[in-house]
């Protein structure tokens, strides 16, 4: 079974969140405050690499544990994270959606902003709207968990109506964004390149099947657009090779269109254990 699935089958997001954030390397973006501060915070395990000076020597005296003192102050960074909440997110294989893969993955970030302090919001992209659900504040970290053990992913969207007034201001901002970023014309390129600005970060996580990826299958089979419920039955193995040119020139143009100063795409995989996925994409940005 995968990390992931039984990260599912926990059924406890704020579990799953924690269980994959403390799987991280500690201190991997520069809004982390824990340190030397006068407000003490917690006591964690002494990783390599940290400064041996910052063991409480005291207490290791009584436990032979190496403990790190952490302190904090308050984070400037305000994050907000979006979900595509379209209907193709309700894509699955072997046990895992690619709605619960995100779900985890942003849970997970908020975990890490919520232990910062950061300035958090949440947004759905659905129906044609891009709605803010979680308004930065306090017990913003449980709300951001109850909205996303909620949501519902059906439908498309049409980009002509999202308002995005909300990212127009020249605030430093970190905007972290899970899709598929599958699109009938161009409208994930439009909406991103709307995003993106100075003083701004943007992280993408593209998620992604294995059978999406290679078309691994044979025999005659039904394809259902879970956008539209149209279905289609064709023969795998003589649209492999199309499809597979298609969908290769989708993630190159992808690419392309999105190499910009400030956006990161990851491309992950839904059997892709999530906290290597964070500790990776997390190097993507400057900040870190």
């Amino acid at each position: 079974m995968s990390l992931t699935k039984e990260l599912i089958k926990v059924n406890n997001l704020q579990l799953a969140a924690k269980l994959v954030s403390d799987q991280l390397v500690m201190g991997m973006h520069a809004s982390k405050r824990s340190g030397m501060g006068a407000e003490f915070e917690q006591y964690r395990h002494y990783i390599p690499g940290d400064d041996p000076k910052r063991i409480d020597w005291k207490l290791f005296a009584r436990t032979q544990k190496h403990q790190i003192r952490e302190s904090s102050t308050e984070s400037t960074l305000c994050i907000n994270f979006i979900l595509d909440l379209s209907g193709s997110m309700n894509y699955s294989e072997n046990g895992v959606s690619r709605l619960n893969y995100a779900k985890i993955l942003l849970a997970s970030l908020s975990y890490l902003g919520f232990r910062q302090s950061d300035h958090m919001n949440l947004y759905f992209l659905k129906d044609g709207q891009l709605e803010r659900v979680v308004t930065e504040g306090k017990q913003s970290f449980q709300k951001i968990l109850y909205q996303l053990e909620n949501a519902k992913a059906a439908g498309n969207w049409t980009f002509e109506k999202v308002n995005f007034q909300d990212f127009q201001s020249k605030a430093k901002e970190l905007l972290i964004f899970a899709s598929d970023l599958f699109q009938t014309d161009s409208e994930f390129f439009s909406l991103i390149k709307t995003w993106e600005r100075p003083g701004k970060e943007i992280l993408i996580f593209q998620i992604l099947g294995e059978r999406e990826i290679d078309l691994n299958l044979e025999g005659i089979i039904k394809f259902k657009d879970l956008e539209t419920n149209q279905t289609r039955e064709l023969s795998a193995s003589e649209i492999k090779k199309d499809y597979e040119k298609n969908f290769n020139f989708f993630l190159n143009e992808l690419d392309n269109e999105l190499n910009l100063k400030n956006v990161h795409i990851y491309r992950c995989k839904l059997s892709d254990p999530i906290s290597e996925v964070l500790k990776n994409a997390l190097k993507k940005l400057k900040w870190s």
